[in-house]
């Protein structure tokens, strides 16, 4: 995994000493967990790191990464005994699980203020105790200023057999 994370860094340094037109973004994420992963998760946060070239005037593509931890839950259980009814409840907790997002990501501008975007790739699992990393996608779309970004986001992590989603807003400022 040092070896993944090293090339990623080497891929951003070299992208950002060596660019003449391009965009250095950091941001912050929020989200709702959907899907598989609603009832064992109670939130995603993140943070974000991206690099993109002008490509066109209205069209920029690039590579994205970051961190983004989808946050355990306390889930109540009922302890039944069959016929003879229930007898309190049990608490677990589920530990949350993390993910290092490696992705090539594009941003259309449909104008000045306005733009719609994507990331496509695959998540490392960083989580405590064994997981799988899986294709990493977020479609998003959002309002943009000269110097920041505010954006709503589908994020979604297909591993076998389920897939982490969550509902996303996300803040990135621009260099």
């Amino acid at each position: 995994m040092k070896k993944i994370i090293l090339t990623v860094a080497a891929v951003f340094a070299f992208g950002f000493a060596n660019a003449q037109d391009g965009q250095f973004k950091v941001g912050a994420h929020v989200g709702l967990p959907m899907g598989d992963i609603k009832d064992g998760s109670s939130l995603n946060l993140g943070a974000d790191v991206a690099y993109l070239w002008n490509v066109t005037d209205k069209f920029k593509a690039g590579t994205t990464t970051g961190y983004s931890s989808y946050l355990g839950k306390t889930v109540k259980e009922d302890v039944n005994f069959g016929g003879f009814g229930s007898f309190g409840s049990i608490e677990n907790k589920t530990d949350a699980s993390g993910f290092i997002p490696v992705a090539a990501t594009a941003q259309y501008s449909l104008s000045d203020k306005f733009f719609v975007g994507t990331d496509l790739g695959y998540a490392i699992y960083v989580g405590k105790g064994e997981g799988d990393g899986g294709v990493y996608y977020q479609p998003k779309f959002g309002y943009q200023t000269e110097k920041i970004e505010l954006y709503a986001g589908y994020k979604g992590i297909s591993v076998d057999g389920a897939t982490f989603s969550s509902l996303n807003l996300g803040f990135n400022y621009k260099f």
